[in-house]
């Protein structure tokens, strides 16, 4: 395999890039791909982590990629299924001999082949992976097979029902003697009293309590009248479970080991030539479920294969949006932490790079927060975009408003927090005692928010409810999903205030308070359809449309239009109502 037969180069033009002229035609469906002179090269490969619009040279090449893919009307169809959705990348290089090019990869497997002609081949050993990969998984379909057909097998589903039938009619046996040894009991209650209240008699009493128990007596006979009937179905659905639990203890160990042999098929090089293993690179950790497979790190991998020095990457999305929403068909991505974070920059380590975003680190007026309510207990201030409510979990970020509150109140503390991005009204305790009184309320819902926010795009109708349940994206820490299996329930109101071209203001009331819920609820299609501008993890962000460069950017200075304007609540020692209005600075 040669680099030629991988690489789309640029067309050449006198003055352009050193080198020779020809090479490699771009593939006809690409259309003619621009000339490139020596200046439009970046000086330093942009971290693959910051997002944002993507060097122009990049854009292009992945302009002609959405090109390729549009000419593939079958591909394309199944792309846009519902689900079928994909991550793309391209990675801009210069060969040996000074032409530039550029390669182009997917994400997983493209229409169910991780092989696919004018794509990057993936990381992994292909030999060594086919030597384990087929018979494992017909041992891993045979278990499937084996679980599915015990699940299904009449008998079994009898045997569950009879067990729950007869479970339910001893509840219900057991139920009906409660209640007469209640009435009973309620009877001899009345008899003691009479019986104290005219004269001692023992012999009276001594009944009474002969007949309690044998009460107890009576219920003791019908519980081992009902384990007698029982225990049999109960040992035949006991070993029913126990090969259940077998089988899939089999098959959790064979899934595991499968993991183990995938990963030692993959070996990462790095810019400098070093190699490393998955297990490696993500150790004491496990490696997540698609390590290695994303774009970025099959491209890097390719052109370190071909000896072409990588200057320039761009990843988007293109088709469907997946369920889980935060994807949008032709927009740009930064890499993801989960799978990347690990093996990026080693694989970048010899390459001059720019290192990755540290968000929360610019610099923030001295004067901030701004202090809106103060008394003895609690503070309420207005905080500025780009400033943590509280400190980095890393260390690596100490400003915040938790850390320049402290230094005049020591024992303060943060009551609920709002994203870095976000500007707005936060209150913070300056005792336990309220502290704790302050997130009861919270809990209790007694605490009224509201905020206000630019949307980007034309909202549809004027009000609504947003009802999806919210999780983090285990992949791509600190991105929420929507997942309504496992995801936490979230609920946001919202109402149009104000439409301006193609953008919408709106007044959002969230109900539950999820991490990110009013910037997952707004951005996805099943909410409001239209991302809070400036949104970097869920919106356009400063990136743009590949494939639409004419597209309305972020709005000036690139923040996150998202403020919390209005707090009410009852002060948890005077019960005064406080009711505080902060209008957006946007």
């Amino acid at each position: 395999m040669t680099a030629a037969d991988e690489v789309t180069y640029f067309d050449q033009v006198p003055g352009s890039m050193p080198g020779p002229a020809s090479g490699l035609a771009p593939d006809p469906a690409l259309g003619a791909a621009p000339c490139t002179a020596p200046g439009e090269l970046p000086a330093v490969f942009a971290s693959p982590f910051a997002g944002g619009a993507p060097h122009p040279i990049a854009r292009r090449a992945a302009d002609a990629l959405i090109a390729w893919l549009r000419a593939r009307p079958a591909l394309e169809a199944s792309l846009h299924a519902p689900g079928g959705g994909k991550m793309f990348g391209v990675l801009v290089v210069v060969a040996p001999d000074g032409r530039v090019g550029y390669l182009r990869g997917f994400s997983g497997m493209l229409d169910g082949a991780w092989l696919v002609p004018g794509f990057v081949p993936p990381l992994y050993d292909l030999t060594a992976r086919a030597a384990f990969w087929t018979a494992g998984q017909a041992r891993l379909a045979a278990l499937d097979a084996a679980l599915h057909a015990l699940h299904a097998a009449p008998d079994h589903i009898a045997l569950r029902a009879e067990h729950a039938a007869l479970t339910a009619r001893h509840a219900a046996e057991l139920a009906e003697l409660a209640e007469r040894h209640r009435d009973r009991r309620a009877a001899r209650h009345a008899a003691r009293d009479a019986i104290r209240a005219a004269a001692p008699d023992a012999a009276a009493l001594h009944a009474l309590d002969q007949a309690s128990r044998g009460d107890a007596a009576e219920r003791r006979a019908l519980e081992s009248a009902h384990a007698a009937v029982g225990s049999e179905i109960a040992g035949r659905l006991a070993a029913l479970d126990a090969e259940l639990a077998r089988l899939e203890a089999e098959r959790a160990a064979l899934s595991r080991e499968q993991m183990l042999l995938v990963h030692a098929t993959y070996e990462i090089t790095s810019a400098r030539g070093e190699r490393r293993s998955l297990r490696v690179l993500f150790a004491p950790g496990e490696p997540p479920g698609g390590a290695g497979d994303c774009a970025a790190p099959k491209l890097l991998g390719h052109a370190y294969r071909l000896g072409l020095r990588p200057v320039a990457l761009a990843e988007l999305w293109w088709g469907a949006p997946p369920s889980t929403g935060g994807r949008h068909a032709g927009r740009f991505y930064p890499a993801c932490r989960g799978k990347c974070g690990p093996i990026l920059p080693f694989m970048l380590d010899g390459l001059p790079h720019a290192a990755p975003p540290v968000f929360g680190a610019g610099a923030i007026a001295a004067g901030e927060p701004r202090v809106v309510l103060e008394d003895d207990w609690l503070i309420v201030v207005d905080k500025p975009c780009g400033l943590l409510s509280v400190p980095g979990r890393s260390g690596l970020l100490a400003d915040s408003v938790l850390t320049r509150l402290r230094a005049r109140h020591p024992a303060a503390s943060v009551v609920h927090r709002l994203d870095l991005d976000t500007s707005g009204l936060l209150i913070l305790a300056k005792d336990p005692r309220t502290h704790a009184a302050l997130q009861r309320a919270f809990a209790h819902r007694e605490i009224d928010k509201r905020y206000i926010a630019w949307l980007d795009g034309v909202v549809a109708g004027d009000a609504g409810v947003v009802e999806l349940a919210i999780r983090v994206d285990l992949d791509d820490r600190p991105r929420q999903i929507i997942d309504p299996v496992h995801g936490k329930a979230a609920r946001t109101e919202w109402r149009v205030v104000a439409r301006a071209a193609a953008r919408t203001r709106v007044a959002l009331v969230p109900r539950t308070g999820r991490t990110h819920q009013l910037r997952v609820h707004a951005a996805h299609p099943l909410g409001i359809g239209a991302p809070i501008e400036g949104d970097r993890l869920y919106g356009r962000g400063d990136a743009g449309d590949a494939g639409d460069a004419g597209d309305a950017a972020a709005p000036a200075g690139h923040r996150l239009a998202l403020h919390a304007e209005a707090l009410a609540f009852s002060h948890p020692h005077t019960g005064r109502r406080i009711e505080l209005v902060r209008p957006a600075p946007f």
